[in-house]
């Protein structure tokens, strides 16, 4: 029930996504069960495609976030965070509030023990046609050396087992590649990375030139102020060159739709959160980001590295 054009847009993402997901994957919806059904049967969608948990209040934008989590506890994304604790469901998944998914995150789900900070972080594309990684993206605007060092480690893991770059190489973004270059905290935060003990593949600083070119990183650590102006940026670069008539698969990358969602990392299950205007090619796309996570066993993978920290 989450989302600008819910239950719509969620409904008809996830049919397009149940053609696309594998055989031993089932889709569970959660929400107002009158509304999914009628939309299901108005496309000749047969109801046992989906596993349908009725609930009967909506977490709106307007609300606030962690009131709201426990004022409503028959929402849909606060059931459904009731089932991921639980292990009822494998991953979640919603274009709702990006407060209430967070909320759920950090109370319901929590996070991994010795992480310091959970991130959003987002796919970017590259003119090679190989996605890369940026984190944070938009949680975190204030971020101490030593967590801005763990989220290399959780974006390498992720771009390992979930992107499949073998020895992805890790970047963070300065306004120079030299070492000596940038505010206090780039600089400390430099010292700590080029020191890693081999926790994962630094390659240095990278300027903002350089994002989507992957000759330099696969991942790209950043606090989430300026993760969110970086992919704000690329959303807007998308909508001016689309409206110009500009056609290119480079530029398709950057579109929010493509990206599906932007997989929150460091807590105990894996959670993905959409955009809100999230269109049923968006949705579609944001289930089978959540799918391909949970395949790849990420949650585990993150803690036993965190652990063995």
């Amino acid at each position: 029930m989450g989302g600008d054009f819910a239950p719509e847009a969620a409904v008809m993402g996830a049919i397009a996504a149940a053609a696309a997901i594998g055989e031993d994957s089932r889709i569970v919806l959660f929400g107002a069960k009158d509304q999914i059904e009628a939309i299901l049967e108005r496309e000749n969608c047969p109801l046992s495609t989906f596993d349908i948990v009725p609930t009967t209040e909506v977490i709106e934008m307007s609300d606030h976030p962690a009131k709201a989590f426990t004022q409503k506890p028959n929402s849909s994304i606060t059931v459904g965070f009731g089932y991921l604790a639980k292990g009822l469901i494998d991953g979640f998944a919603s274009a709702g509030s990006t407060g209430a998914m967070m909320v759920g995150s950090m109370y319901a789900v929590k996070p991994i023990e010795g992480v310091m900070r959970p991130t959003i972080s987002s796919l970017i594309p590259t003119v090679t046609g190989r996605s890369g990684l940026i984190l944070d993206v938009g949680l975190n605007v204030d971020c101490k050396p030593e967590v801005l060092y763990q989220y290399a480690i959780l974006g390498s893991v992720y771009a390992q087992h979930v992107l499949g770059i073998e020895n992805p190489r890790v970047a963070l973004l300065n306004i120079g590649e030299e070492r000596e270059k940038g505010n206090a905290q780039a600089k400390a935060t430099h010292e700590l990375m080029a020191n890693n003990n081999g926790e994962f593949n630094f390659v240095g600083n990278i300027e903002g030139t350089q994002l989507f070119t992957s000759k330099i990183a696969d991942v790209i650590v950043c606090d989430g102020f300026m993760g969110n102006v970086v992919l704000k940026q690329a959303e807007s670069l998308y909508h001016i060159m689309k409206k110009m008539g500009v056609e290119n698969p480079f530029l398709d990358g950057m579109n929010y739709e493509v990206v599906g969602g932007t997989p929150v990392l460091g807590i105990n299950a894996p959670v993905v959160i959409g955009h809100g205007c999230s269109t049923p090619l968006a949705i579609k796309n944001m289930i089978l980001q959540t799918e391909k996570t949970i395949k790849a066993d990420l949650t585990e993978k993150l803690k036993k590295v965190i652990n063995k920290n």
